[in-house]
């Protein structure tokens, strides 16, 4: 596996296809992203279960060059949504795409995102390496153990979570779709959100947050593996995403040309949830 992707990356390199190549190389204890501009470093490229972080994130910062990325099925849906929503183009962006076998913690126990994942082959690529995998169909498990609590339970469940936040925003700065210029938290005039760790302040700015996911997230789990407080958050995008699948039959990152639910609408929605 490892070979043919530096085999591919190579060949991308020479045909002139991109200016430079995200992907991931050795790490002190596990993967970590690297950037390469010469064919001649395609050596370093590495591939294994430590390969979790979602690569998507750092496109941003090369558009207007012709970029490469090493992309599992989340991190190729991310792509895909930040095309939709017009932050990259997609003549610039060559996708290398490799069908994710699950990534794994230090415990060699596999991430929950990777659990229920769908999509470990990318949907959309321009080269892909290795076997097409099949998804789960788990349709949801967690978030279903979630909606069978009462309504006081969640809301206690979701606070003992969030007390633990420090808001050093990490799960934001993880997250490929989390591109503001100025970030709601990060606004003075007008001011959002307080500055403190009062509970009030952190559930707001977590609920905020995962609204602003709502049909854009593509369930990495980025947001909750940065976490160095190890808040669990996934189960509020993935809830916000099975809705926006039950109300809207949209699923992130499938096709370039779809637009997020809440960024269009169409005559023909249906109406019955709103009140």
């Amino acid at each position: 596996m490892i070979e043919r992707i530096r085999e591919e990356a190579r060949k991308a390199f020479e045909e002139g296809k991109i200016e430079i190549l995200i992907g991931f190389g050795r790490g002190t204890l596990r993967a970590t992203p690297i950037f390469i501009e010469k064919k001649e470093d395609v050596d370093k490229l590495i591939w294994d279960d430590t390969c979790w972080i979602n690569l998507a994130t750092y496109l941003r910062r090369f558009r207007g060059k012709k970029t490469g990325i090493v992309a599992k099925g989340c991190d190729a849906r991310s792509v895909v949504a930040l095309i939709a929503e017009k932050q990259l183009k997609r003549e610039d962006v060559y996708i290398i795409g490799v069908p994710c076998q699950g990534m794994k913690n230090e415990k060699g126990e596999e991430f929950l995102s990777c659990r229920y994942c769908e999509y470990p082959t990318p949907p959309v690529y321009d080269v892909l390496v290795g076997e097409k995998r099949e998804g789960k169909k788990e349709n949801y498990p967690d978030v279903s153990e979630f909606e069978s609590m009462p309504p006081e339970k969640r809301w206690e469940f979701f606070s003992e979570e969030v007390k633990k936040c420090i808001r050093c925003y990490a799960c934001r700065e993880a997250c490929p779709m989390c591109y503001c210029e100025e970030c709601f938290v990060d606004s003075l005039d007008p001011r959002w959100l307080e500055p403190g760790l009062s509970l009030s302040s952190l559930q707001f700015w977590h609920l905020v947050r995962a609204y602003h996911q709502a049909g854009r997230c593509s369930d990495c789990g980025a947001c909750e593996r940065a976490c160095p407080m190890d808040v669990k958050i996934l189960y509020l995008t993935r809830k916000l995403n099975k809705e926006v699948r039950e109300l809207f039959g949209f699923v992130t990152g499938l096709d370039p040309e779809a637009l997020p639910p809440l960024g269009t609408y169409s005559t023909e929605d249906k109406e019955e949830f709103i009140l």
